[in-house]
């Protein structure tokens, strides 16, 4: 394994099963009052920059993100994994090990209140049917320890999986036998279709995901615990409140802003979000207008520290490493 210090933890490199790279994080938090905005939780401070500082106990909280696949083929213009190769799924042991390895950087540290792992370094999960059968072997080995445990897909949902909506479902019962402790993250970014082509080309169009998603919905009760989150990474393309309220149910989804990550990909796209990590302007218009129609609203800015130290979501340290070999 080749570790490299970042200012809240660590990014690993360990070899995988298929004979490739694989990169995982394992980093701490600086905790949601530093940096998120979101008044259904009582936190209504606005964020103008997030500043470096402490972060919380591991023990308090831990933050595990993983690769589902060596590499990615979603292609995403904003995105560096696919840099590093074509999205071969990672095995079920892959992931156990650089769950393993994760936890095994801090042997000083016995239980955690709360491990969130994301399935979200490398590759995209709902192509992978072991990540589903990975969360519920790390929830029977964790949860009987003490261990607060909160697994999250996050998903571009490809147009060309058909195997995507029995996943989502499956992983929606897996929610539910967690008491709500999973977590389900639809990448939207935004309400243009053109936009979403441009810049997701192998994406399902919004109207398309919010059917699927009615599908899988209608005959479920309210998801436990948090609802399913609309993530949407700031930029210049345009978000339509009125159209998301008629395509998707207050009652089972909340929205999610971010600054678009400065990942290599986005500075040569020109896909930024213009001070988006040093002011809350940015943000305010669009946050009023999805509570204006009637969402639940997270607004989320990691420091300056965190995107630098290539942590932050779309970044990867592997597709550097690949363009020196290639370069």
């Amino acid at each position: 394994m080749r570790k490299y210090k970042v200012p809240t933890g660590d990014i690993c490199i360990i070899d995988g099963e298929k004979g490739r790279p694989l990169e995982f994080l394992s980093i701490g938090d600086y905790g949601k009052e530093k940096n998120m905005k979101a008044d259904f939780l009582g936190l209504s401070d606005e964020i103008n920059g997030v500043p470096h500082g402490d972060i919380l106990p591991l023990k308090e909280k831990w933050v595990v993100t993983i690769s589902s696949q060596y590499g990615c083929s979603m292609n995403c213009s904003f995105c560096d994994v696919p840099k590093v190769g074509a999205g071969i799924n990672a095995t079920y042991t892959d992931m156990l090990n650089q769950v393993h390895h994760a936890i095994a950087l801090h042997p000083e540290v016995k239980r955690t209140n709360r491990l969130n792992l994301h399935y979200a370094r490398m590759g995209e999960p709902t192509w992978n049917r072991d990540v589903i059968l990975s969360a519920y072997t790390i929830a029977d080995i964790l949860k009987p320890k003490g261990w607060g445990f909160h697994p999250v897909v996050s998903t571009m949902m490809p147009k060309n999986n058909k195997d995507l909506q029995s996943y989502i479902s499956n992983w929606l019962d897996l929610k539910d036998e967690l008491n709500g402790e999973a977590g389900l993250q639809l990448s939207i970014n935004t309400t243009s279709d053109e936009v979403r082509t441009e810049t997701m080309p192998n994406a399902m169009s919004i109207r398309d995901i919010s059917d699927m998603m009615y599908d899988i919905l209608a005959f479920r009760e309210v998801p436990k615990g948090r609802k399913i989150t609309l993530n949407f990474a700031l930029t210049e393309a345009p978000i339509d409140a009125k159209l998301l309220g008629m395509l998707f149910s207050k009652r089972h989804f909340i929205c999610k802003i971010t600054p678009m990550h400065n990942t290599d990909a986005c500075i040569k796209n020109g896909l930024l979000t213009d001070d988006g990590y040093d002011s809350f302007y940015p943000y305010k218009e669009v946050e009023k207008a999805l509570k204006d129609e009637g969402f639940d609203v997270i607004v989320f800015i990691p420091s300056h520290e965190e995107d630098n130290s290539k942590i932050t979501c779309g970044n990867v340290i592997l597709a550097t490493e690949k363009e020196n070999q290639n370069g």
